[in-house]
């Protein structure tokens, strides 16, 4: 039977992140709490409504989860933009969801980017949290192509309970995360 995140995170990878970052306290090992999944659709939604709805049922199929619109906090006149117009789409993960997403994430959708060579290991802020920039959503295997109206990107943001950046780094390649080289 095959592991899920959780267990493989619990058995394995605590152990190993205890010995190489050198915590004694047990709260104090880095940890996976969220993944956000975030697509701005910008102008394209301003200009048909219907656009929306099509990248809600795609983030829908890909992460599992409804997506939740998020609305211009002010009104930019130069892009015909009013404050409360929906300018994206955004998806927090948790728990199963969570894991699930990930696993799909890295053993499946990742090795199918053309050219693949690992995700960039500068997309971290300082805060132990790390986003990836996913710039065509036809690399997850479940979303049909009968969804797909044109190919947009969008990002995965992994918020982790560390710290630092190399506590987090050290905990996502554990976990899985195919970094560069």
């Amino acid at each position: 039977m095959h592991m899920t995140i959780q267990e493989t995170y619990q058995k394995e990878i605590i152990p190993k992140l205890k010995t190489d970052l050198g915590i004694t306290n047990p709260m104090a090992i880095p940890r996976l709490m969220k993944i956000v999944v975030n697509c701005g659709i910008g102008r394209e939604a301003l200009a048909d409504k219907k656009v929306i709805e099509k990248v809600a049922a795609q983030l829908a199929v890909i992460t599992g989860q409804k997506p939740s619109v998020t609305r211009a906090k002010r009104a930019i006149s130069t892009f015909k933009l009013r404050a409360g117009d929906a300018v994206g789409l955004k998806v927090t993960l948790r728990g199963r969801f969570m894991s699930d997403f990930f696993t799909r994430l890295v053993t499946i959708a990742l090795p199918r980017v053309r050219d693949f060579r690992g995700v960039s290991a500068s997309g971290f802020d300082g805060h132990g949290n790390y986003t990836l920039g996913i710039s065509d959503q036809t690399i997850f295997a479940e979303l049909e192509y009968t969804l797909i109206d044109k190919t947009r990107g969008f990002e995965v943001t992994f918020v982790t309970r560390s710290g630092s950046d190399t506590h987090a780094k050290k905990l996502l390649t554990y976990l899985g995360m195919p970094f560069e080289k």
